[in-house]
């Protein structure tokens, strides 16, 4: 396995005099300034973004309250949520303010509330119910919340949505959307009359800039199929598991969550298959994966661990699979290859269409992406899973083409 960081202890803490971040382990580190003074920084990546948390300084946070904070800052990270901006929430909220009367009439929270009640539950992903939530009590509750929602106006939408529009525009995005759809829910019930404030056509679009004006719509940076065959060799002489999960998640098409969930309850050997519950599956639908002899060679490699995985083909830590960021981390802190993990579903979408001349439906079925027709959901019940097999030990072969990958990698890998 890939030599793991040592951590700090009290008396290395002590020793410590050279300006700089001294890591601690997954994210935590020591931070030493020029003047000498010692604070906890908590390093997370999160939508493509890198950012630093302050844990407090080291006269007042002792090293296994700093591990406790990153901890619980890790566990928000891994939800989607920005552990810096829930911690200003929770100030925001800590604050004191002057008790008003409950004004007459259904508030904003209140309806929101009520919306939030009845349509997240049809929400498969427990992810998007919590973000739901912590939008709006993070940014409209504080602004909006005990207003009657018969009197929200255009002026109080916008003084929800401005202070952070240009900030995190992909938050403030969704949340108008948000607003508008409790908004108009409000209306249909009799709550309120009039337009929606939140409409964006021909309404807000006029008082803020379009996203695209802000910040550039960002796809998820992939790797081009030609360069796989080189990320894979650089993979296989690593002997870490999240190497091992990234290598299966090439070599399956999968989606990370679906690899870091992955149970060995879930493979079938005798049919060669790894079968992906509907609970864990996006579609909300089980999910059949032929196994190449490459794949299945992954699963060999990871048999030693069988024992104290608790039932995880890709254990991670205290008892759990890995981490939503561990194979992120593993392709751009270790491997310096600034590209995502999703991206290789759509390396492996163009190398059917560019190389291997994969019908459509059997590319779009490997994937496990929804269709509408019924004639194509047809065809994939009655003959996509030995089609899918071959395409499955081609794209593997493809990915095991001989290559060197650059000395530069080599030294990176040989680095840990």
């Amino acid at each position: 396995m890939a030599r793991q960081i040592d951590q700090l202890t009290e008396a290395k803490i002590r020793a410590i005099t050279s300006v700089g971040f001294h890591p601690d382990g997954r994210g935590l580190y020591l931070q030493v300034r020029p003047g000498g003074s010692r604070s906890w920084i908590y390093r997370f990546t999160l939508a493509g973004r890198t950012r630093d948390m302050g844990l407090g300084p080291l006269t007042e946070v002792s090293l296994v309250a700093a591990r406790k904070r990153a901890t619980a800052a890790r566990a928000l990270v891994a939800e989607g949520i920005d552990p810096i901006e829930a911690a200003r929430a929770e100030r925001a909220r800590m604050m004191p303010v002057q008790a008003t009367p409950k004004p007459a009439g259904l508030t904003f929270q209140e309806a929101a509330e009520a919306y939030m009640a009845d349509k997240l539950k049809r929400l498969r992903n427990e992810v998007h119910r919590k973000q739901w939530r912590y939008s709006l009590e993070t940014f409209a509750y504080p602004i909006i919340g005990n207003m009657p929602i018969a009197e929200i106006g255009t002026a109080d939408v916008l003084n929800v949505l401005r202070p952070i529009w240009e900030r995190i525009p992909e938050t403030a995005g969704r949340l108008r959307g948000r607003l508008e759809r409790i908004l108009a829910r409000a209306a249909v019930e009799g709550h309120r009359t009039g337009a929606n404030p939140a409409t964006w056509r021909g309404h807000l679009q006029e008082a803020l800039p379009a996203r695209s004006e802000v910040r550039p719509v960002e796809h998820h940076p992939a790797l081009h199929y030609n360069e796989i065959p080189s990320l894979m060799a650089e993979l296989r002489s690593r002997s870490d598991v999240s190497s091992a999960a990234l290598r299966f998640l090439v070599l399956t098409a999968a989606r990370t969550g679906e690899i870091i969930g992955a149970r060995w309850h879930e493979i079938d050997w005798n049919d060669k298959v790894w079968i992906v519950p509907a609970e864990r599956a996006k579609a909300g639908r089980e999910h059949v994966v032929p196994l190449s002899i490459d794949a299945l060679q992954v699963l060999e490699e990871m048999k030693p661990l069988r024992d104290t995985s608790r039932g995880f083909i890709f254990p991670g830590t205290k008892g759990r699979g890995l981490s939503q960021m561990a194979l992120l981390a593993l392709l751009q802190r270790r491997m310096k290859r600034p590209v995502t993990v999703h991206g290789f579903r759509s390396g492996f979408r163009d190398w059917c269409g560019d190389v291997a001349a994969v019908p459509r439906e059997i590319a779009e079925a490997a994937l496990a992406h929804v269709v509408r027709d019924q004639t194509e959901r047809a065809y994939r019940r009655s003959t996509a899973i030995e089609r899918r097999r071959e395409v499955m030990q081609i794209w593997a072969d493809y990915c095991a083409t001989v290559v060197d990958f650059p000395s530069s990698a080599r030294r990176a890998t040989a680095a840990g």
